[in-house]
């Protein structure tokens, strides 16, 4: 129970400052928007690069976890169109609904996995992002673009895709430091501590960026579609994650990361994605939100069970 204690309450307080600091006005839009360009495009790649990049064993990537992840995420995803089908839910809230379903907030997650695994949870979750990051690009904006009642902007639609996959920040920051690792080369010292330095700025600065950002002003227009996704997130995905680990024999500490994985909230991401391709931006808000705060149920579940 201590170890729950100390991996989750301390990642939801700092959450919980974010929210405070901007009903103080402390913070304020303006704020929120440089920083999270910050933490997105510099900070954020700049720490995994820094946790992938020290020289590893060759055989470190375990492609049996990364196996399993990639599977139970299309499976939920597979389910989530399942549903839209038979609720015929409208086609504008369709993208916003599905990413919800699977989506996932890496900035909590590295924040859980360091302080619940150590550094070499980190590397391997980096890892795993590197791959799964471009995986669920190709699920969100897809089935945007399938469900588009603009027939013809697809085009200019599919070009966003390429573009936002080929230089997403995270998946380049996770490339470039796996090529690195595998040369077996150490990060000169100067780089390093440069590195480790302004990594220190990315993970208090994302939580205080998510809290700020919390508001339930539009839940309620949009509660059954909310809790239908943040189930599908907290409760199916694990499920059928725990499935396809076990069936793949995955064990040790990646089948820990795979399940804190799976029970992570929906990233902030799905509200920026929706806003670009003219899906529903109040419903990906909401389901944003109730996924956050039932992730403290979910996270510490899954680390009271499998890791503590």
């Amino acid at each position: 129970m201590s170890l729950v204690l100390n991996s989750v309450l301390p990642i939801f307080a700092v959450i919980g400052l974010g929210t405070l600091l901007k009903r103080l006005r402390l913070i304020d839009e303006t704020f929120i928007g440089v920083s999270d360009k910050l933490i997105y495009y510099i900070f954020f790649p700049m720490l995994l690069f820094w946790k992938i990049g020290k020289p590893a064993e060759a055989a470190a990537v375990d492609w049996l976890f990364i196996l399993s992840v990639l599977v139970s995420v299309f499976t939920v995803f597979a389910i989530s169109l399942a549903i839209v089908t038979v609720l015929r839910t409208p086609h504008r809230e369709v993208g916003s609904f599905s990413q919800g379903c699977y989506r996932f907030s890496s900035y909590i997650g590295l924040a859980v996995i360091l302080t619940a695994l150590g550094e070499e949870g980190v590397r391997d979750f980096g890892v795993l992002i590197g791959f799964v990051i471009p995986f669920i690009n190709v699920l969100a904006v897809s089935s945007m673009i399938w469900y588009s009642e603009q027939a013809d902007s697809q085009e200019p639609r599919k070009l966003f895709f390429l573009k936002s996959v080929a230089s997403n920040p995270l998946i380049l920051a996770c490339l470039l430091g796996i090529l690195y690792s595998n040369l077996g080369l150490p990060l000169p010292i100067f780089v390093d501590k440069t590195l480790g330095l302004a990594s220190m700025l990315a993970l208090p600065l994302a939580l205080i960026s998510i809290g700020s950002s919390l508001t339930f002003s539009k839940f309620r227009e949009h509660i059954t579609y909310s809790w239908i996704a943040a189930l599908c997130k907290l409760v199916h995905l694990p499920l059928v994650g725990y499935f396809f680990l076990k069936k793949l024999q995955v064990g040790g500490s990646t089948f820990q990361i795979a399940m804190i994985y799976f029970v992570l909230p929906t990233s902030p991401q799905n509200y920026i994605l929706s806003s670009q391709l003219n899906s529903d931006v109040d419903l990906a808000t909401s389901a944003i939100v109730l996924s956050t705060v039932l992730s403290v149920v979910s996270l510490s579940a899954i680390i009271f069970i499998f890791v503590g």
